[in-house]
């Protein structure tokens, strides 16, 4: 049973993958800091993430109400095959793909302009 186990691919929904993004990114980090990101309520995410075991309960943050904060956990690492937090890319490089998928695509517009 283990060893299926650990073969079940996990299934996360947009929501999941954003919130986790954030979390992986901004970590250590409280909800109510996700929600204000996000514009939504995360609490059903942030408890199925806790349930799969990307997300954990890091600490808590020391201001009015002492928030808890969230971190990612080892096995997130292990389902993005990262081997640390240092190998998840720099947000900068996103930025860079998306301009360069960007430009074929206006390219592709100016074509289409020009045969008409």
């Amino acid at each position: 049973k283990k060893l299926y186990k650990d073969r079940i691919t996990l299934k996360l929904s947009s929501a999941a993958l954003e919130t986790l993004s954030i979390i992986a990114y901004k970590q250590p980090i409280s909800r109510a800091e996700i929600e204000e990101i996000r514009g939504v309520e995360v609490i059903a995410v942030l408890e199925t993430l806790i349930e799969k075991k990307l997300v954990r309960v890091c600490g808590r943050k020391e201001t009015l109400g002492r928030p808890l904060l969230y971190g990612t956990t080892n096995e997130f690492l292990k389902y993005f095959g990262l081997k640390s937090l240092s190998d998840i890319p720099a947000l900068e490089e996103f930025k860079e793909i998306a301009l360069e998928i960007e430009e074929p695509v206006v390219e592709e517009n100016q074509l289409e302009s020009q045969k008409q």
